[in-house]
C-alpha cells in the first residue's frame, strides 16, 4: 500500500509554525524583548514540553512523523542562509582603533567561559554524557557551548537600544564578531574530533578544514571582489538581474555547506565562512542578501526552531539532580561569559558600568547557542536531557539581556539615541 502523501499535512505543518513563532515573535517585542526570545518560546511550547505534554494528540496531528524530514530539511536550508547572513553582517573593519582592547575583551569572555566549562564538563561526565561518548569531545563541546555569543542578537539590541554607535557599542560588537569566528573555529574542531575514528582522521579532518579556510580567504575573496566590483559597474539592475544574483548566492551558499560536509565539519561551517569573505558594501550584494533574509528568517527559520523545541522536553527532568544541573549550568554560564568579559573591559580602560553593560551583551546567547547545540545533539555529543538543559540557558541567558540593560542605562535615560548607522542594511535579528 503506498505512503499518504505528506503534502497536506505540510499544508497544516508550515503556516501554523510560521505564524506561532511571529506571534511569539512580536509579543515579546511588547515586553522589550528580542524576537528570538518569543520563537524559542514558541518552539519549546510545540514540543513535548507543553503541548505533547497536555495535549499529545494535537501535537501528533499538527507535527506528524510523516512531515518531520520535510520540515527539518526546510529548516536547515533556512539556517544555512541565516549562517550566511551572519558572516556577512561580521566586519571586522570595526577593530580599527580599538583592535587591543576588543581582542582582549573577546578572549577574555572565551577563555574564562571554556575553563569553566570544562570543570564542569568534567564533573557531568558521568551522569550527562552519553554512552560511548568520548570525554574529551564532551568536554570541549560542553566549554564551546558556554563560550558561545550571539552576534545578530547583540547588533539588534544595540541598535534598539541607540548603543550601536557608542564607544561601549563598538567595542561590544567587535568583541562578538572575534567571538563568532573563534567559537565557530572551536567547534569545528570538536566535530573533527567526534566524527573521526583515529587521531589521524581528526588531524586530517582539520587539515582539511584550514585549507578549505585559507583557500576561501585567498582564492575566493579577490574573486569574490572582483566579481561584485564588475556588478557594481554593471548596466543590469533589472529584477532579472537580481533574482540571478540571488540563485547565485543560495547555490554558492549550498556548494559551501557541500564543501565542510565532506571536509567532516558541519554544513553551516561553509555557509558561515562564505559570508565572511563576501566583500563589504556591494550593493547588488545587500540587495540579494536582503532579499534572501526577507524569506528565509520569518519563514524557514521558525521550522528550525520547532526541530529545537521537539528536542527539548522539560518534562523529561523529573531528578532534582538534573535540575541542580541545570542551575549549575546557567550559573557557570553566566560567571563565565558576563564575568569574564566585564573584568577583561574594567582592566582595559572602561568604566564600571560600560564594563557591565559590555558583559551583559556577551552574555546573550540566543539562536546562535541553538545551533551549536542541535550541532551536539545530532553527533550524539549529548543526551536529550543535558540539550534540554543548555537550551534552557541559551533561554535564560538571552532573555535577561534586555532587562539588565534596562538597570545599567537607568541613570543614563535622557541620552539621545543613536539610530543605525545604516537603516538599508538591517542585522539579523536572532
Amino acid at each position: 500500500m503506498a505512503a499518504a502523501d505528506p503534502l497536506p499535512l505540510l499544508l497544516v505543518a508550515l503556516p501554523a509554525v510560521i505564524l506561532a513563532c511571529r506571534a511569539g515573535g512580536a509579543l515579546v517585542q511588547r515586553i522589550g524583548q528580542p524576537p528570538v526570545v518569543g520563537e524559542m518560546c514558541v518552539g519549546i511550547m510545540l514540543g513535548p514540553s507543553l503541548l505533547g505534554w497536555l495535549w499529545p494528540s494535537a501535537q501528533h496531528w499538527l507535527l506528524p512523523p510523516a512531515v518531520l524530514p520535510f520540515t527539518g530539511v526546510l529548516g536547515q536550508l533556512g539556517l544555512l542562509v541565516f549562517m550566511f547572513l551572519i558572516g556577512l553582517e561580521l566586519d571586522l573593519a570595526s577593530l580599527r582603533g580599538n583592535r587591543r582592547g576588543a581582542v582582549a575583551v573577546s578572549q577574555a569572555s572565551i577563555a574564562l567561559p571554556l575553563l569553566l566549562g570544562a570543570a564542569l564538563a568534567l564533573a557531568m561526565y558521568g551522569s550527562l554524557a552519553p554512552e560511548g561518548v568520548g570525554r574529551l569531545p564532551f568536554v570541549l563541546f560542553i566549554a564551546v557551548a558556554m563560550s558561545i555569543t550571539a552576534f545578530p542578537v547583540l547588533a539588534r539590541i544595540l541598535g534598539e537600544r541607540g548603543l550601536y554607535a557608542t564607544p561601549t557599542g563598538a567595542l561590544a560588537l567587535a568583541c562578538a564578531a572575534i567571538d563568532d569566528v573563534t567559537a565557530w573555529c572551536l567547534l569545528s574542531l570538536v566535530v573533527a574530533l567526534t566524527v573521526s575514528s583515529s587521531p589521524l582522521d581528526a588531524a586530517t579532518t582539520a587539515a582539511l578544514t584550514v585549507a578549505f579556510t585559507a583557500a576561501m580567504i585567498w582564492g575566493v575573496r579577490p574573486l569574490l571582489a572582483r566579481w561584485a566590483a564588475r556588478s557594481a559597474r554593471s548596466s543590469g539592475s533589472g529584477e532579472r538581474y537580481e533574482s540571478t544574483l540571488i540563485v547565485a548566492l543560495f547555490s554558492a551558499i549550498c556548494l559551501a555547506g557541500l564543501a565542510t560536509d565532506r571536509i567532516g565539519v558541519h554544513t553551516v561551517f561553509g555557509a558561515f565562512l562564505l559570508g565572511t569573505v563576501m566583500p563589504r558594501g556591494s550593493l547588488p550584494i545587500e540587495r540579494a542578501a536582503s532579499r534572501m533574509r526577507s524569506v528565509a528568517v520569518p519563514v524557514l527559520l521558525p521550522l528550525f526552531f520547532v526541530q529545537t523545541g521537539l528536542r527539548t522536553d522539560l518534562a523529561g527532568l523529573t531528578e532534582a539532580s538534573q535540575w541542580l544541573w541545570a542551575g549549575a549550568v546557567l550559573a557557570v554560564a553566566v560567571i563565565g561569559k558576563w564575568g569574564g568579559a566585564t573584568l577583561a573591559a574594567r582592566t582595559v580602560g572602561q568604566d564600571w558600568r560600560s564594563s557591565l553593560t559590555i558583559g551583559a551583551l556577551m552574555n546573550c546567547r540566543g539562536l546562535t547557542e541553538l545551533i551549536i547545540l542541535n550541532i551536539g545533539y545530532e553527533l550524539g555529543v549529548i543526551g536529550p536531557q543535558l540539550f534540554t538543559i543548555l537550551v534552557v540557558m541559551a533561554l535564560v541567558t538571552t532573555a535577561i539581556t534586555g532587562p539588565a540593560l534596562g538597570l545599567l542605562q537607568r541613570p543614563a535615560a535622557k541620552t539621545p539615541r543613536t539610530p543605525l548607522p545604516d537603516p538599508a542594511r538591517k542585522p539579523v535579528t536572532r
